[in-house]
Protein backbone atom coordinates (compact mmCIF):
# COMPACT_ATOMS: atom_id res chain seq x y z
CA UNK A 1 0.00 0.00 0.00
CA UNK A 2 1.44 3.44 -0.70
CA UNK A 3 2.65 5.69 1.80
CA UNK A 4 -0.64 7.74 3.09
CA UNK A 5 1.29 11.09 2.71
CA UNK A 6 1.29 10.02 -1.24
CA UNK A 7 -2.25 8.69 -1.58
CA UNK A 8 -4.33 9.68 -4.45
CA UNK A 9 -7.19 11.00 -2.40
CA UNK A 10 -7.57 13.40 0.93
CA UNK A 11 -7.90 10.82 3.25
CA UNK A 12 -8.92 10.77 6.88
CA UNK A 13 -5.47 9.78 8.45
CA UNK A 14 -3.83 12.34 6.97
CA UNK A 15 -6.31 14.88 7.99
CA UNK A 16 -5.78 13.93 11.59
CA UNK A 17 -1.90 13.80 11.26
CA UNK A 18 -1.98 17.17 10.06
CA UNK A 19 -4.47 18.11 12.61
CA UNK A 20 -3.38 17.37 15.96
CA UNK A 21 0.00 15.95 15.07
CA UNK A 22 -0.04 11.39 15.38
CA UNK A 23 -2.55 8.85 15.06
CA UNK A 24 -6.05 9.41 16.05
CA UNK A 25 -8.79 7.05 17.15
CA UNK A 26 -12.45 6.83 17.23
CA UNK A 27 -14.51 5.25 19.92
CA UNK A 28 -18.08 4.83 19.43
CA UNK A 29 -20.47 5.65 22.10
CA UNK A 30 -23.80 4.56 23.01
CA UNK A 31 -25.85 7.65 24.72
CA UNK A 32 -29.07 6.31 24.42
CA UNK A 33 -30.66 8.96 22.27
CA UNK A 34 -33.37 8.30 20.08
CA UNK A 35 -35.09 9.37 16.88
CA UNK A 36 -37.87 11.36 15.44
CA UNK A 37 -38.83 8.55 12.80
CA UNK A 38 -39.18 6.05 15.21
CA UNK A 39 -40.58 7.57 18.14
CA UNK A 40 -44.25 8.95 16.25
CA UNK A 41 -42.45 12.74 16.29
CA UNK A 42 -42.19 12.27 12.58
CA UNK A 43 -43.08 8.58 12.18
CA UNK A 44 -42.58 4.55 13.18
CA UNK A 45 -40.72 2.42 12.51
CA UNK A 46 -37.60 4.90 10.92
CA UNK A 47 -35.64 5.21 7.79
CA UNK A 48 -36.31 2.21 5.89
CA UNK A 49 -32.65 0.90 5.62
CA UNK A 50 -31.57 1.45 9.08
CA UNK A 51 -30.60 -1.53 11.27
CA UNK A 52 -28.04 0.20 13.62
CA UNK A 53 -27.16 -3.26 15.67
CA UNK A 54 -25.18 -3.86 12.05
CA UNK A 55 -22.78 -1.21 13.13
CA UNK A 56 -22.38 -0.72 16.60
CA UNK A 57 -19.28 -2.23 18.62
CA UNK A 58 -20.82 -4.81 21.47
CA UNK A 59 -19.10 -2.56 23.89
CA UNK A 60 -21.38 0.05 23.20
CA UNK A 61 -24.22 -0.21 26.04
CA UNK A 62 -26.75 3.10 26.78
CA UNK A 63 -27.26 1.77 30.16
CA UNK A 64 -23.12 2.19 30.91
CA UNK A 65 -21.76 5.27 31.85
CA UNK A 66 -20.32 7.56 28.87
CA UNK A 67 -16.92 7.70 30.98
CA UNK A 68 -17.17 3.21 31.11
CA UNK A 69 -17.96 3.27 27.55
CA UNK A 70 -14.79 5.75 26.26
CA UNK A 71 -12.61 3.12 28.78
CA UNK A 72 -13.78 -0.14 27.07
CA UNK A 73 -13.27 1.42 23.89
CA UNK A 74 -9.90 2.67 24.44
CA UNK A 75 -9.18 -1.05 25.31
CA UNK A 76 -10.72 -2.65 22.66
CA UNK A 77 -8.94 -0.69 19.93
CA UNK A 78 -5.80 -1.19 21.54
CA UNK A 79 -6.08 -5.17 21.63
CA UNK A 80 -7.17 -4.79 17.76
CA UNK A 81 -5.20 -1.70 17.03
CA UNK A 82 -1.75 -0.13 17.52
CA UNK A 83 -2.61 2.43 20.08
CA UNK A 84 -3.95 5.66 19.40
CA UNK A 85 -1.92 8.65 20.53
CA UNK A 86 -5.24 10.92 20.94
CA UNK A 87 -9.23 9.49 20.99
CA UNK A 88 -12.20 11.04 19.40
CA UNK A 89 -15.68 10.00 21.13
CA UNK A 90 -17.67 9.08 18.59
CA UNK A 91 -21.68 9.26 18.96
CA UNK A 92 -22.97 7.20 16.32
CA UNK A 93 -26.20 5.49 17.25
CA UNK A 94 -29.54 7.13 16.21
CA UNK A 95 -29.60 10.82 16.65
CA UNK A 96 -27.67 12.58 18.84
CA UNK A 97 -28.77 16.03 19.25
CA UNK A 98 -32.10 15.07 19.14
CA UNK A 99 -32.69 15.75 22.88
CA UNK A 100 -32.86 18.89 25.25
CA UNK A 101 -30.18 21.06 25.25
CA UNK A 102 -29.28 20.25 29.09
CA UNK A 103 -28.94 17.00 28.33
CA UNK A 104 -26.65 17.34 25.71
CA UNK A 105 -24.39 19.17 28.07
CA UNK A 106 -24.63 17.00 30.11
CA UNK A 107 -24.00 14.07 28.21
CA UNK A 108 -20.80 15.98 26.16
CA UNK A 109 -19.38 17.77 28.64
CA UNK A 110 -18.61 14.37 30.57
CA UNK A 111 -17.00 12.62 27.27
CA UNK A 112 -14.93 15.76 26.58
CA UNK A 113 -13.92 15.59 30.50
CA UNK A 114 -12.23 12.03 29.70
CA UNK A 115 -8.13 12.48 29.71
CA UNK A 116 -7.76 10.64 26.64
CA UNK A 117 -10.60 12.64 24.53
CA UNK A 118 -9.40 15.28 22.19
CA UNK A 119 -13.01 15.76 20.67
CA UNK A 120 -16.14 14.82 20.10
CA UNK A 121 -17.84 13.63 16.70
CA UNK A 122 -21.76 13.94 16.77
CA UNK A 123 -23.93 11.76 13.94
CA UNK A 124 -27.39 13.67 13.66
CA UNK A 125 -30.32 13.90 11.32
CA UNK A 126 -30.54 17.79 9.92
CA UNK A 127 -33.42 18.14 11.26
CA UNK A 128 -32.30 17.48 15.15
CA UNK A 129 -30.45 20.84 15.03
CA UNK A 130 -31.50 24.16 16.05
CA UNK A 131 -29.20 27.60 16.96
CA UNK A 132 -29.07 27.17 20.29
CA UNK A 133 -27.63 23.79 19.64
CA UNK A 134 -25.46 24.47 17.33
CA UNK A 135 -23.80 27.84 19.38
CA UNK A 136 -23.21 25.13 22.30
CA UNK A 137 -21.33 22.88 19.79
CA UNK A 138 -19.32 26.17 18.83
CA UNK A 139 -18.49 27.30 22.16
CA UNK A 140 -17.23 23.57 22.92
CA UNK A 141 -14.85 23.65 19.67
CA UNK A 142 -13.25 26.91 20.33
CA UNK A 143 -10.84 24.21 23.04
CA UNK A 144 -11.76 20.90 21.11
CA UNK A 145 -12.53 19.33 18.03
CA UNK A 146 -15.94 19.17 17.52
CA UNK A 147 -17.21 17.58 14.36
CA UNK A 148 -21.21 17.40 13.36
CA UNK A 149 -21.69 14.17 10.94
CA UNK A 150 -25.03 14.73 9.03
CA UNK A 151 -26.99 11.83 7.80
CA UNK A 152 -28.08 13.51 4.69
CA UNK A 153 -28.10 9.86 2.73
CA UNK A 154 -28.65 11.19 -0.85
CA UNK A 155 -29.91 14.53 -2.63
CA UNK A 156 -32.80 13.91 -4.15
CA UNK A 157 -36.28 14.62 -2.67
CA UNK A 158 -38.03 11.64 -4.27
CA UNK A 159 -35.32 9.15 -2.50
CA UNK A 160 -35.83 10.89 1.05
CA UNK A 161 -39.37 10.48 0.58
CA UNK A 162 -39.21 6.62 -0.81
CA UNK A 163 -36.74 5.59 2.11
CA UNK A 164 -38.95 7.17 4.57
CA UNK A 165 -36.19 9.74 5.70
CA UNK A 166 -38.94 12.61 6.67
CA UNK A 167 -37.44 15.64 6.10
CA UNK A 168 -36.22 17.60 2.31
CA UNK A 169 -32.49 18.00 0.75
CA UNK A 170 -32.91 21.63 1.74
CA UNK A 171 -33.36 20.44 5.53
CA UNK A 172 -29.90 19.01 5.41
CA UNK A 173 -28.42 21.79 2.91
CA UNK A 174 -29.53 24.54 5.64
CA UNK A 175 -28.49 22.59 8.73
CA UNK A 176 -24.67 22.04 7.03
CA UNK A 177 -24.82 26.32 6.09
CA UNK A 178 -25.92 26.87 9.53
CA UNK A 179 -22.98 24.98 11.20
CA UNK A 180 -20.66 26.60 8.55
CA UNK A 181 -21.38 30.22 9.68
CA UNK A 182 -20.14 29.06 12.91
CA UNK A 183 -17.55 27.51 11.87
CA UNK A 184 -16.16 30.52 9.99
CA UNK A 185 -16.85 32.67 13.06
CA UNK A 186 -14.34 30.50 14.94
CA UNK A 187 -11.81 30.38 12.04
CA UNK A 188 -11.89 34.06 12.28
CA UNK A 189 -11.94 34.59 16.16
CA UNK A 190 -8.95 32.42 15.95
CA UNK A 191 -6.96 34.22 13.39
CA UNK A 192 -7.53 37.52 15.21
CA UNK A 193 -6.37 35.57 18.19
CA UNK A 194 -9.66 36.09 20.19
CA UNK A 195 -8.91 33.38 22.37
CA UNK A 196 -6.00 30.51 22.61
CA UNK A 197 -5.96 28.25 19.98
CA UNK A 198 -5.72 24.53 20.97
CA UNK A 199 -3.86 22.04 18.24
CA UNK A 200 -7.05 20.55 16.75
CA UNK A 201 -9.88 22.61 18.13
CA UNK A 202 -12.88 24.17 15.69
CA UNK A 203 -16.44 23.06 14.56
CA UNK A 204 -16.13 20.04 11.59
CA UNK A 205 -18.69 19.40 9.20
CA UNK A 206 -19.19 15.81 7.79
CA UNK A 207 -21.98 14.63 5.81
CA UNK A 208 -22.96 10.68 5.25
CA UNK A 209 -24.54 9.70 1.53
CA UNK A 210 -25.44 6.18 0.41
CA UNK A 211 -24.75 5.23 -3.15
CA UNK A 212 -27.29 2.44 -4.61
CA UNK A 213 -30.87 3.39 -3.62
CA UNK A 214 -33.81 2.20 -5.65
CA UNK A 215 -34.21 4.68 -8.41
CA UNK A 216 -31.19 6.24 -8.33
CA UNK A 217 -28.95 5.71 -11.72
CA UNK A 218 -25.32 6.02 -12.15
CA UNK A 219 -25.27 8.70 -13.98
CA UNK A 220 -27.70 10.51 -11.24
CA UNK A 221 -25.08 9.72 -8.56
CA UNK A 222 -22.79 11.03 -10.70
CA UNK A 223 -24.68 14.21 -10.96
CA UNK A 224 -25.10 14.33 -7.72
CA UNK A 225 -21.38 14.83 -6.77
CA UNK A 226 -21.78 18.46 -8.22
CA UNK A 227 -24.00 18.92 -5.37
CA UNK A 228 -21.99 18.08 -2.43
CA UNK A 229 -19.29 20.24 -3.67
CA UNK A 230 -21.11 22.70 -3.69
CA UNK A 231 -21.85 21.84 0.35
CA UNK A 232 -19.31 23.76 3.14
CA UNK A 233 -18.62 20.38 4.09
CA UNK A 234 -15.26 19.28 6.03
CA UNK A 235 -15.41 15.97 5.62
CA UNK A 236 -17.64 13.19 3.50
CA UNK A 237 -18.49 9.41 4.03
CA UNK A 238 -19.72 6.99 1.36
CA UNK A 239 -21.41 3.75 1.90
CA UNK A 240 -22.49 1.15 -1.07
CA UNK A 241 -26.26 0.59 -0.08
CA UNK A 242 -26.62 -2.53 2.25
CA UNK A 243 -29.71 -3.86 3.14
CA UNK A 244 -30.06 -5.50 6.53
CA UNK A 245 -32.12 -8.25 7.45
CA UNK A 246 -35.78 -7.11 9.55
CA UNK A 247 -36.23 -4.00 8.15
CA UNK A 248 -38.83 -2.45 5.80
CA UNK A 249 -36.15 -2.10 2.80
CA UNK A 250 -35.36 -5.82 3.14
CA UNK A 251 -39.09 -6.39 2.85
CA UNK A 252 -39.21 -4.37 -0.24
CA UNK A 253 -36.31 -6.37 -1.60
CA UNK A 254 -37.99 -9.79 -1.04
CA UNK A 255 -41.17 -7.92 -2.81
CA UNK A 256 -39.16 -6.53 -5.63
CA UNK A 257 -35.43 -7.50 -5.96
CA UNK A 258 -36.09 -6.34 -9.34
CA UNK A 259 -35.58 -2.54 -8.20
CA UNK A 260 -32.43 -2.88 -6.40
CA UNK A 261 -28.73 -2.84 -8.49
CA UNK A 262 -26.13 -3.67 -6.49
CA UNK A 263 -22.21 -3.84 -7.81
CA UNK A 264 -21.84 -8.01 -7.84
CA UNK A 265 -17.70 -7.09 -7.14
CA UNK A 266 -15.82 -4.78 -5.13
CA UNK A 267 -13.94 -4.58 -8.10
CA UNK A 268 -16.82 -3.05 -9.96
CA UNK A 269 -18.15 -0.95 -6.89
CA UNK A 270 -14.27 0.44 -6.73
CA UNK A 271 -14.23 0.91 -10.33
CA UNK A 272 -17.98 3.39 -9.95
CA UNK A 273 -16.28 4.84 -7.03
CA UNK A 274 -13.34 5.91 -8.65
CA UNK A 275 -15.99 8.17 -10.89
CA UNK A 276 -17.49 10.14 -8.14
CA UNK A 277 -13.96 10.11 -6.78
CA UNK A 278 -12.39 12.15 -9.82
CA UNK A 279 -15.04 14.41 -9.68
CA UNK A 280 -15.09 15.53 -5.71
CA UNK A 281 -13.51 18.83 -4.72
CA UNK A 282 -9.76 18.37 -3.65
CA UNK A 283 -10.61 19.85 -0.36
CA UNK A 284 -13.01 17.37 1.17
CA UNK A 285 -11.58 14.94 2.93
CA UNK A 286 -12.87 11.23 2.31
CA UNK A 287 -13.09 9.31 5.29
CA UNK A 288 -15.09 6.26 4.07
CA UNK A 289 -16.00 5.23 0.64
CA UNK A 290 -17.48 1.68 1.61
CA UNK A 291 -19.39 0.12 4.26
CA UNK A 292 -18.64 -2.95 6.18
CA UNK A 293 -21.00 -4.89 8.28
CA UNK A 294 -21.53 -8.27 9.73
CA UNK A 295 -22.56 -11.11 7.20
CA UNK A 296 -25.19 -12.55 9.72
CA UNK A 297 -26.91 -8.91 9.06
CA UNK A 298 -27.14 -8.39 5.25
CA UNK A 299 -29.23 -9.66 2.73
CA UNK A 300 -29.12 -9.34 -1.14
CA UNK A 301 -25.61 -8.40 -1.90
CA UNK A 302 -22.86 -11.23 -2.78
CA UNK A 303 -19.94 -9.48 -2.27
CA UNK A 304 -19.14 -11.81 1.37
CA UNK A 305 -16.52 -10.61 4.20
CA UNK A 306 -14.58 -7.97 2.66
CA UNK A 307 -12.81 -5.85 5.65
CA UNK A 308 -12.45 -2.17 4.77
CA UNK A 309 -8.48 -2.57 5.18
CA UNK A 310 -8.77 -4.61 2.18
CA UNK A 311 -10.79 -2.44 -0.23
CA UNK A 312 -8.75 0.44 0.69
CA UNK A 313 -5.90 -1.30 -0.50
CA UNK A 314 -8.04 -1.92 -3.75
CA UNK A 315 -8.70 1.88 -3.99
CA UNK A 316 -5.57 2.64 -3.66
CA UNK A 317 -4.28 -0.02 -6.45
CA UNK A 318 -6.72 0.92 -8.95
CA UNK A 319 -5.71 4.73 -8.94
CA UNK A 320 -2.03 3.86 -9.27
CA UNK A 321 -3.50 1.37 -12.07
CA UNK A 322 -5.77 4.23 -14.22
CA UNK A 323 -3.70 7.38 -12.55
CA UNK A 324 -6.64 9.08 -11.12
CA UNK A 325 -6.68 11.18 -8.18
CA UNK A 326 -9.25 12.80 -6.25
CA UNK A 327 -10.61 15.62 -8.11
CA UNK A 328 -8.69 15.61 -11.45
CA UNK A 329 -12.18 15.65 -13.02
CA UNK A 330 -13.03 18.14 -10.31
CA UNK A 331 -14.75 21.69 -12.44
CA UNK A 332 -15.57 24.66 -9.90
Amino acid sequence: MSNPKERRFNSYSRYFRELLGGRVQKVTINAGFGCPNRDGTLAVGGCTFCLNEAFTPSYCQPTKTITRQIDEGVEFHARRYRKAERYLAYFQSFSNTYAPLEELRRIYDEALAHPLVAGIVVGTRPDCVDEAKLDYFAELARSHYVALEYGIESTFDATLRAVNRRHDFAAARRAVEMTAERAEALSVARASEAFSSVPGCGLHIGAHFILGFPGETPEMLLAQTDVINSLPLTTVKFHQLQIFRGTAMADEYERSPEKFRFWNTPEEYIDFFIEILRRLRPSLVVERFAGEAPPRHRVGEGWGPVRNETLLAMLERRLEQLDARQGDMYVK
